[in-house]
């Protein structure tokens, strides 16, 4: 499995993560044991999950998956959002919150722990303080942040150099061929600051495999939700997806992994986090790791899609 480096830490991470959104609620227990079996196999250590996650199963079913091979896991998880300790990123929750998934989790540590959201209501200073607290307590290894605009992880970047708080490593941000808005800013600064980007949503909801293309089937995430379908699937996003599909098929691939090898392409991104809920799609996302474009293809795809 091909390795990035996480930002300008001495952490590498694999170009394929194991997201864990499922686990617990479409993905039962020992689905999700086979799972992080082949990812181990497959030389897949990076697994992330939140505090949110089904309620905290997620977190719950890792810990009890990973016991006696923690130390082979790089284990990444969030807090920030509402659970039954609060929300938001004060001291007093971050504190509360990374305790909360540790149990959970069954570890004394976490070696990526990512504040969920931007919390407009709490100083900056005192959320970075928290987690530099954090990180010297040895409860963290590392800091990260996820959906922050490119101006809040710049201010943030900032605020943590002049007080001279642990800097965060890495943000996790939505991008995929559908939605290319880091583009503009966050993946420019990102390189210039050396921070790592882990992408979320690289199949963007599944919208990439083609599923939806000819409506919306029974079962599936959009199935009798309305809401999803608006969001997700917006005449760019098809596009995407139709564009995916005729590569897919020049290439004798399937769309995912079309989708997936273009994400790769761009050394910015240091893992693509994919979210299976079944061992098979696991499968199918790890065979794109060893998958290049064509240039052809690539430029195609860029050029028709661009931002």
């Amino acid at each position: 499995m091909l390795r990035r480096r996480l930002g300008r830490s001495g952490l590498t991470v694999p170009v394929i993560g194991l997201g864990t959104m499922m686990f617990g609620e479409k993905t039962d227990r020992e689905e999700a044991r086979r799972i992080v079996d082949r990812a181990l196999e497959a030389g897949v250590d990076l697994i992330d999950t939140a505090d949110v996650y089904a309620g905290g199963e997620s977190e719950r079913m890792l810990g009890e998956i990973l016991q006696g091979r923690r130390q082979r896991v790089i284990l990444a998880s969030k807090g920030g959002r509402p659970t039954e300790l609060g929300e938001g990123l004060s001291r007093r929750y971050l504190f509360l919150a990374v305790e909360a998934s540790l149990r959970r989790l069954r570890t004394d540590w976490i070696d990526l722990y990512q504040v969920h959201y931007w919390d407009p209501s709490t100083p900056l200073e005192e959320t970075l303080e928290a987690l530099d607290a954090l990180v010297r307590q040895g409860k963290i290894r590392y800091a990260g942040v996820s959906n922050w605009a490119a101006w809040q992880l710049a201010l943030g970047l900032g605020r943590a150099e002049a007080r001279g708080w642990s800097r965060p490593v890495a943000v996790q941000a939505r991008y995929n061929l559908a939605y290319r808005d880091a583009e503009a800013e966050l993946l420019p600064l990102c390189a210039r600051e050396g921070i790592g980007l882990l992408a979320y949503s690289p199949l963007a909801g599944g919208v990439l495999t083609g599923k939806y293309l000819e409506g919306v089937p029974e079962g599936s995430r959009g199935w009798q939700n309305p809401a999803w379908q608006e969001r997700r699937l917006t005449p760019r996003a098809q596009a995407a997806a139709r564009a995916v599909r005729e590569a897919a098929g020049r290439l004798g691939w399937t769309p995912g992994q079309v989708a997936l090898a273009w994400l790769l392409e761009h050394e910015e991104v240091s893992s693509a986090l994919v979210g299976p809920r079944t061992l098979a799609q696991w499968e199918e996302a790890l065979a794109a790791a060893e998958r290049r474009l064509p240039e052809a293809e690539l430029a195609a795809l860029s050029a028709t899609l661009a931002t």
